[in-house]
């Protein structure tokens, strides 16, 4: 096989995913105006659904903009040898392989950034703003930005040096020692990520003493779940919308709550909510979903280890002087299609799992509350009720809500 044989093949990679997405979406499209089914028609009257279709439509169509733009610039950079550019760049600074990386790597991600930051304000500032759900100021926007580069620097700056120090130092058996790398931090991130990632971005509090921890705490002792920590996040300094999870594992699990959620649902449909997330704790879907996610990344890292040391992958892009940081992008582009798969294999597992939460909370609390917190997240959102089947297929991580509630009412 040659280099322009690869680049080909990339190309086509790119192109063919690029359309299937489009006729997803265009087919999802299709179905914004569908007549409710009955067991959804309480969740919208006249009005609110009338707004969710506009919002539907203009996401779309502002999506399309998007995903376009997009489109056009990985093409232009692949076919006007921008890999190259860059390259050049940062081998203007160093010669040493992990510090050109570095550099070559926070171009293209500041730079794609940047690019991308007018779609993003656009998004946030007159969509969302439109429609009532933007609580972001443009100060917190910025600076959200600002933090997510840093971030991004000093994790993963840190974590990719020392991935090709482990290639300098290992040759093709570094996969093992990045994998092992990659396993701590992702089982670390699991632990910790409340306590140390989230302050950076919002403020958390516990949940005060009254009558809601009081019903938090009589159903977790109902099931024998050990739950002392309950926080609140106030998701409301950027969005309406609501949302809560949970995560941690022994003593560092917690749930967090976001203000909005308070504020939008009454005490036991609250509950019910957290009902369900025990229900994931329970039937051992947060262990499934990390030792999953920490296999595909080995299988990724051994895949990648065959195929990185081949100076075809740089030639691909265009780059004369094989490296890893262009081998890494080449088998990046290379290995879409298996992540697809993976992708829609871990969004079949994801959509089984909800449906055992649910069964656990209506088993052990209630279901109509849960099934009216779902009804109420739902329209505060402007969901799309009616989606069509490809379209969850490809891209739903959780069962439609009408397929939820046909499933609590069984």
């Amino acid at each position: 096989m040659t280099a322009n044989t690869l680049f080909y093949i990339i190309i086509a990679i790119i192109s063919i995913n690029f359309i299937v997405d489009k006729i997803i979406d265009a087919l999802n499209a299709k179905h914004f105006n569908d007549a409710l089914p009955k067991e959804l028609q309480d969740v919208y009257d006249e009005t609110a659904y009338k707004k969710s279709q506009k919002y539907k439509a203009i996401n779309y169509k502002f999506g399309l903009v998007t995903s376009t733009f997009s489109m056009v610039l990985t093409l232009g950079f692949l076919l006007f040898d921008g890999f190259e550019f860059v390259d050049t760049i940062a081998r203007g600074f160093s010669e040493n392989p992990i510090i050109v990386a570095l550099i070559f790597f926070g171009i293209i991600m500041i730079g794609s950034d940047i690019i991308t930051t007018p779609f993003s304000y656009y998004s946030t500032f007159v969509i969302e703003e439109k429609f009532g759900f933007n609580k972001t100021t443009k100060k917190t926007f910025f600076m959200d930005k600002l933090k997510g580069w840093l971030m991004m620097a000093f994790v993963g700056g840190g974590i990719l040096a020392l991935i090709i120090w482990f290639y300098q130092w290992a040759g093709s058996n570094f996969w093992l020692y990045a994998w092992g790398l990659v396993s701590v931090f992702v089982v670390f991130m699991n632990m910790f990520y409340s306590k140390l990632i989230v302050p950076l971005f919002n403020k958390q509090t516990p949940l005060e003493a009254g009558n809601l921890r009081h019903k938090i705490s009589e159903y977790a002792n109902s099931v024998g779940f050990k739950l002392d920590k309950i926080f609140v996040i106030d998701g409301s300094k950027r969005s309406t919308k609501a949302n809560a999870y949970f995560s941690g594992f022994g003593n560092e699990k917690r749930v967090t709550l976001y203000d909005t959620l308070i504020h939008d649902l009454e005490e036991d449909e609250i509950v019910a909510v957290l009902a369900h997330e025990v229900g994931h704790y329970k039937k051992k879907h947060i262990i499934f979903n990390l030792f999953a996610s920490i296999l595909l990344t080995g299988f990724m890292l051994f895949i990648l280890s065959l195929f990185i040391s081949n100076p075809l992958l740089s030639q691909a892009l265009g780059v004369e002087i094989p490296s890893f940081h262009i081998g890494l992008i080449a088998f990046g582009l290379l290995y879409a299609p298996i992540s697809e798969i993976t992708g829609l294999v871990m969004n079949w597992f994801s959509r089984k799992f909800e449906y055992q939460a649910d069964a656990y909370a209506k088993n052990t609390y209630k279901a109509e509350p849960l099934i009216s917190s779902l009804k109420k997240l739902s329209k505060n959102s402007l969901s799309n009720l009616t989606p069509h089947p490809a379209y969850v297929f490809m891209h739903y991580s959780h069962p439609t809500l009408l397929q939820r509630i046909v499933n609590l009412r069984k």
